[in-house]
């Protein structure tokens, strides 16, 4: 099925064409048809938001803000891994201010940036729930307790 979305030349539209039909019958459904087609793609690319804006005869305005609403959607490509490191009151006083700053200095990016290698994605959230670990950085859904300044590189290293 051609589309206008399908003159976008970057993006391969038969994953998002497959996934909306999948879930053209099940409206309710549209937030999980969004996080299917951010996990194919790594983020929520404008020109597929479209297409399944027009296969739906949803707003465009409605999805983009399901997109911006939830913080686990993106609109930008995310590196390879996501590194979200907890800012929750423990983490805080524990020092999880420091260990940010060094981990934005090792990967050349500021919290809410990628990687220029696209390796990385640092983002920060409130809590965790791993308190007794403080402080706490999580990538790709593998907790790393305990963290200093001197263990991050360690850690880092083994996400090549």
């Amino acid at each position: 099925m051609a589309t206008e979305a399908a003159l976008e030349p970057d993006i391969d539209f038969a994953p998002a064409e497959a996934l909306i039909d999948e879930y053209m019958h099940n409206r309710e459904a549209t937030i999980a048809l969004l996080q299917d087609v951010q996990t194919h793609y790594g983020y929520l690319p404008r020109p597929v938001l479209e297409l399944v804006s027009k296969r739906l005869e949803l707003p465009y305005t409605q999805l983009f803000a399901l997109a911006t609403f939830y913080r686990a959607f993106s609109l930008e490509p995310r590196g390879r891994h996501l590194i979200n490191v907890c800012t929750g009151t423990t983490c805080h006083v524990r020092g999880a201010p420091l260990l940010l700053d060094a981990l934005e200095r090792e990967c050349g990016c500021k919290a809410g940036e990628t990687t220029k290698d696209g390796r990385f994605t640092i983002e920060t959230v409130n809590c965790v729930g791993a308190c007794a670990l403080a402080p706490v950085m999580v990538i790709d859904e593998e907790a790393h307790g305990r963290l200093t300044q001197a263990k991050l590189k360690k850690v880092l290293d083994q996400y090549e």
